[in-house]
């Protein structure tokens, strides 16, 4: 597109952005208001939902009019499309969306919406919504899959291990995340990674911590309980490892653990796999909570090295005493995980680097590793 629809989008994008709150509450209320029905595909409390609209609508308007960017922009599109068939969505909702937001982008432009801003507004609102229908029409399989909670454990006072089956294969790579709702907090879905690979029975484990706060994490580690139905959608994520590639550093902080396991688990199939070294930290060493099961595989994997990396090395008085006891014999670091990494004697330059963990140890991490010299390209990290 030319510069004429890159001016106007940018103008209207500055303009929608002096209040995304209020435009995006506007919004949901013209939508509902056009069609009623359509609040009961939403959580009750719409604030997370409301900064994911805005944050979706300013990337469309940014990315529109940048032609190197077209094939990131559809391939975002298509994902968002296959995503929200999980919530049943119709042809007919994604015109009354068209309209609700073309009619409360025109409110918020005032005198600025003029005919060519309506036309160019309108070129970006149905291409947004083409290529989401597109992408959900075509998808193979079913939008969600029940499963069965087979089995769940806690660890420690918040954290839990749950364990599913679906009957069915699942279809999802070793390293991806899956999107979950459970019983607890109907239309609410968040994101887990399984901690073993996909397998033809379907059974699923993830590990669950629970989040100061947070609603869902906190109810799987507190309320479920064997018999619950759990729906599950679209596989997200790109972690993964070239088995024919360099060898591999793994950097994983608490849950982060989960796919890095998977994609371990996955990779003692191979004849031959790559070296794998995995960085596994925590704060106190109680948090390390599967030494166990990681002592097994690396006793029958020599490519796999295995260093825990704790903050404290005393745990607190209120901790579980859990796996991590002297039965177990991996290298333990006190610090930082970046620290640990970077301080081992290791040129990790030409590695396949995989981490995962909580936003900012990724952030603190990436950063780390980039100043040290390991190029951007080779880090992989799902999206914080």
């Amino acid at each position: 597109m030319g510069t004429h629809t890159r001016h106007v989008l940018v103008q209207v994008r500055d303009v929608l952005a002096r209040d995304p709150d209020r435009f995006t509450a506007d919004f949901y209320i013209r939508l509902f208001a056009t069609n009623p029905a359509l609040r009961e595909l939403f959580p009750a409390n719409m604030g997370h939902q409301r900064e994911t609209l805005f944050r979706v609508i300013d990337y469309v308007f940014e990315a529109v009019p940048d032609r190197d960017n077209h094939a990131l922009l559809l391939e975002f599109l298509g994902q968002l499309g296959r995503d929200h068939r999980k919530y049943g969505v119709t042809e007919q909702n994604y015109n009354e969306f068209s309209v609700a937001l073309m009619r409360e982008i025109a409110s918020v432009m005032g005198e600025a919406w003029d005919e060519e801003t309506a036309d160019v507004v309108s070129q970006a609102v149905m291409l947004t919504t083409g290529v989401m229908r597109g992408a959900a029409h075509s998808a193979k399989g079913p939008a969600t899959w029940p499963a069965t909670v087979a089995e769940k454990y806690r660890l420690s006072r918040d954290l839990a291990v749950v364990r599913l089956r679906t009957g069915e294969p699942l279809r999802f790579a070793a390293g991806q995340y899956l999107e979950v709702q459970i019983p607890q907090w109907p239309r609410i879905w968040r994101h887990l990674s399984p901690s073993i690979p996909p397998n033809p029975e379907g059974e699923l484990e993830f590990h669950v911590r629970a989040v100061p706060g947070g609603t869902v994490s906190n109810s799987i580690v507190t309320e479920t309980q064997v018999g619950d139905v759990w729906n599950l959608a679209q596989s997200h994520g790109t972690l993964h490892v070239d088995p024919t590639g360099n060898d591999v550093l793994m950097v994983a902080g608490g849950t982060g653990l989960a796919p890095l396991r998977a994609i371990i688990i996955d990779l003692t199939r191979l004849v031959a796999p790559p070296a794998v070294h995995l960085f596994y930290g925590a704060r106190y060493p109680a948090d390390l909570y599967d030494l166990a099961r990681l002592g097994q595989i690396a006793a029958m994997n020599p490519w796999l090295t295995i260093t825990t990396v704790v903050e404290d090395t005393d745990d607190p008085w209120w901790s579980t005493a859990g796996e991590h006891s002297d039965r177990i014999t991996f290298e333990r670091v006190q610090g930082q995980l970046s620290d640990a990494v970077l301080e081992s004697g290791t040129d990790w330059t030409t590695h396949q680097v995989l981490m995962a963990g909580s936003p900012d140890m990724l952030l603190n991490t990436r950063r780390r590793f980039l100043i040290a010299g390991i190029p951007a390209s080779r880090i992989q990290t799902d999206p914080y």
